[in-house]
């Protein structure tokens, strides 16, 4: 499971035309769900982002967590987190996770992050043809893969 953690001031989610998730200051978080990620991977990748000190605290250093601040999260589904580069110019998106394992495990994110964050999260529509916005705050982004724990 891979997820690309971006610090905003503000991010939201159209899909055709309607707004499916909007968020002020917290993060926007791109998931990459593969098909050997387990509840495990779930249950890391969630604690990893709520509990990350990457808020400013009252000197102005990056030593506050999302769960700290009572900020938002907003969850948007990305295969092409996964796209091998390896091989000719045009990606593969083969270590991606099917609709048919993946959707279950993004759902199952969303409820770990309601819970470990403590309150509802906003979310894109996994699948979808997304137009994402943000305004990164910082800029702050952080990758954190759960296959590759440094």
């Amino acid at each position: 499971m891979r997820a690309v953690i971006q610090r905003v001031s503000e991010a939201s989610v159209t899909v055709e035309g309607k707004i499916s998730g909007i968020i002020k200051n917290g993060l926007l978080v791109l998931l990459g769900i593969t098909d050997t990620d387990s509840a495990g991977d779930i249950e890391w990748v969630s604690a990893k982002m709520v509990h990350m000190r990457i808020f400013n605290d009252a000197q102005g250093v990056m030593n506050v967590s999302i769960k700290e601040t009572g900020g938002d999260i907003l969850l948007v589904s990305q295969f092409t987190l996964h796209a091998s580069t390896k091989k000719g110019n045009r990606p593969s998106y083969s270590r991606a996770g099917k609709s048919d394992m993946a959707i279950p495990l993004y759902e199952k994110m969303i409820v770990q992050l309601e819970n470990d964050l403590g309150k509802k999260i906003q979310t894109g529509i996994f699948g979808a043809d997304m137009k994402v916005a943000l305004i990164n705050d910082g800029p702050v982004t952080i990758v954190i893969d759960s296959k590759n724990r440094e």
